[in-house]
């Protein structure tokens, strides 16, 4: 198995102290954790893309490109990249110099992102978001793969032999399709021959589960071989302690500050208490076997090979967050990496 951290770069004051960061401080504290995650041995480094608050996340390949240039190994995600309100041609040359600058480090999730407001200040409606997002993909995997583009589209201007620069490093890209619940980005990733994340984050696991399974139905309807099928998933939250009543113990006044933030938004509350957190949610909080015994269930449901955790302290100190990073990766990762090995992209075009 693959571990991710993962940031959507929020900006807020800390749930513990009410300490808000600048934020210069809040962008430059993200870069700082993955130098941190490649130092402990993560795999990769995610960041988000959203563009309202409470977000800094609004331009990833600009964070991930400076941490292109404080890292040498540490692959650089995006979770997800919203297709659905970029145009694919601007996007294309980001990421692709990008990938140039990395040395191939380069790894999208694409999907339609969250919320309204981004919807609005794109000027994107329910009624044509997914058709964007789709046109959006099919559009940046012909640009990546071709140097010499002619199409047309519904939701930008034609491109007549388009030569798009500089070209990637990477000939082939892996681009995941990011969804909570939309059969809409799995049914394109089976077409396509992609594989999927699954966010995995604000409730129990039966409607991911449905979801992956609705997936391998769809590749396999697209006559690919079943065994090539890739899953990732999220997780809702990462607290590794010694054992499982002092992680629960330390999480618990910061599952209260989630707790009530929802209450006090109108937000939907899908667990009441932190020991329900603990034990329907995705959250890994506990002692190292408890987290290894929870991955390998959700495994069970899912299939994941890849997996993200938060890079976010949420309340943590720095030096609570480092030990329990230290504590994943010294005693659960390898556990894990033994029992799900990662595999490689199939070539399935």
């Amino acid at each position: 198995m693959k571990f991710l951290l993962l940031s959507l770069i929020t900006h807020h004051p800390d749930p513990v102290t009410g300490e808000l960061l600048s934020p210069s401080d809040r962008l430059r504290e993200v870069v700082n954790t993955a130098v941190l995650a490649e130092e402990l041995g993560f795999e990769g480094f995610a960041v988000g893309e959203r563009h309202e608050q409470p977000f800094l996340s609004s331009s990833p390949p600009v964070v991930l490109s400076n941490i292109a240039a404080r890292t040498s190994t540490i692959e650089l995600w995006t979770g997800v990249t919203t297709l659905s309100l970029l145009d694919p041609v601007r996007a294309y040359e980001d990421y692709a110099t990008l990938d140039n600058l990395s040395e191939g480090r380069l790894q999208l999730i694409i999907g339609k992102g969250n919320g309204t407001a981004q919807a609005d200040l794109f000027h994107v409606t329910p009624d044509d978001q997914w058709d964007r997002n789709r046109e959006g993909y099919e559009l940046f995997r012909l640009l990546w793969e071709n140097e010499r583009v002619t199409w047309e589209g519904s939701f930008r201007p034609s491109l007549t032999d388009a030569v798009t620069v500089p070209r990637p490093l990477q000939p082939r890209l892996t681009m995941w399709h990011g969804s909570a619940t939309s059969h809409e980005s799995v049914d394109t990733a089976a077409q396509y021959g992609d594989p999927v994340f699954s966010a995995n984050v604000t409730n129990p696991i039966e409607p991911y589960a449905e979801l992956i399974e609705y997936y391998r139905d769809r590749w396999a309807a697209y006559g690919h071989d079943p065994s090539d099928a890739r899953v990732g998933a999220g997780t809702a939250g990462l607290y590794v302690a010694p054992t499982s009543q002092e992680a629960v113990e330390r999480f618990r006044p910061l599952f209260e500050q989630r707790l009530q933030f929802a209450r006090n938004s109108g937000l939907p509350v899908v667990f009441e208490s932190v020991e329900d957190f603990v034990e329907r949610s995705s959250a890994l909080i506990g002692s190292p076997q408890q987290v290894i015994d929870k991955v390998l269930r959700y495994h069970e449901r899912l299939g994941h090979e890849v997996m993200h955790v938060t890079a976010d302290r949420g309340g943590l100190t720095a030096a609570e967050q480092r030990a329990s990073l230290e504590l994943f990766q010294a005693e659960v990762a390898p556990v894990l990496r033994k029992a799900i090995p990662h595999r490689e992209p199939a070539s399935v075009h």
